[in-house]
């Protein structure tokens, strides 16, 4: 069974909130492409799109299983995976905001392995990210489906998704390397993405079944 249309529209722009949150990644994409440029910040990001991939298999591997045969299992992981969103919108909404200033970039050659395995440490030793995986990704599976199959559908498009959060933090550092680096910018930024991330949460409790 494949992801329905209610289910894509739920997930994406909750997911790409996700995406876009100015974590310890992010950050670094913008700095990367201040510094070696827009090119190479893109390069670098797979090393946390390999990084992310591992983690979502094992949820995957991990999770199909209870999510199939426990219906109790599924609401539980619902609820708290809803309350958890929640708390991440109160978070980025409160979130204490400096001005700083980013570096112009420079015409030094990009090492680009040592970027991407750096982008792949700093995601691997985040301890968050795991964390949202497993009490995100489980939030947009129908349990009477091929719940493997719609985790690794769901864990695909974060991926992509990730790519182009890349991107745009790498075109940012790039091309409007001050435009974050306003108190007032970055704490605007961190409500639109604390305000999906609540509208998100709050339909997860909501909903009966997605």
């Amino acid at each position: 069974m494949t992801l329905s249309l209610w289910q894509l529209l739920l997930y994406i722009p909750a997911c790409f909130a996700l995406n876009m949150i100015p974590g310890p990644n992010n950050l670094l994409s913008v700095h990367n492409a201040a510094r070696y440029g827009l090119r190479a910040a893109c390069v670098a990001g797979f090393g946390r799109i390999i990084a992310f991939a591992i983690m979502i298999a094992l949820t995957v591997v991990g999770l199909a299983a209870l999510l199939t045969t426990s219906a109790a299992f599924f609401w539980v992981v619902k609820i708290a995976g809803g309350l958890y969103l929640l708390w991440m919108a109160w978070q980025l909404w409160r979130a204490p905001t400096v001005d700083s200033v980013i570096s112009r970039a420079t015409n030094e050659p990009a090492p680009l392995w040592a970027l991407a395995r750096q982008e792949f440490l700093v995601a691997a030793g985040n301890p968050k990210a795991i964390l949202i995986f497993t009490a995100f990704l489980p939030q947009f599976v129908t349990p009477g489906g091929d719940v493997s199959l719609q985790l690794m559908q769901i864990g695909t498009l974060f991926l992509m998704l990730e790519l182009v959060a890349i991107a745009l933090y790498g075109y940012l550092g790039a091309n409007l390397q001050r435009l974050l680096a306003s108190a007032r910018n970055k704490q605007r930024f961190n409500r639109i993405c604390g305000t999906l991330l609540g509208v998100a949460g709050a339909s997860v409790l909501a909903a009966t079944r997605l």
